[in-house]
């Protein structure tokens, strides 16, 4: 694994597109936490929720990089290098 990640080099700011998990919301489920994914802002739970969807968002589309989606965090994480980054 290398040190240096495109995907997060790359990646920029995005807001999310929902105030909450977007399928928990359609679905009156609940999260734990949330991420938003920089490459569409798809807003999904942390894999501490059961539902996983931030998760089951890049299984589904492969977008690479997500940050946190809690008031106060500025890390993001890429999927496909397992690379964390703060801030980003």
């Amino acid at each position: 694994m290398s040190k240096d990640c495109i995907h997060l080099q790359s990646a920029g700011k995005r807001d999310g597109n929902t105030a909450g998990c977007e399928e928990c919301l359609q679905s009156g489920d609940s999260w734990v936490h949330l991420r938003v994914c920089l490459a569409c802002g798809h807003v999904g739970c942390c894999d501490d929720s059961k539902n996983k969807h931030a998760t089951r968002h890049f299984h589904a589309t492969g977008h690479p990089v997500i940050r946190s989606g809690e008031p106060g965090e500025s890390w993001g994480w890429c999927y496909v290098d397992r690379l964390f980054k703060d801030p980003v």
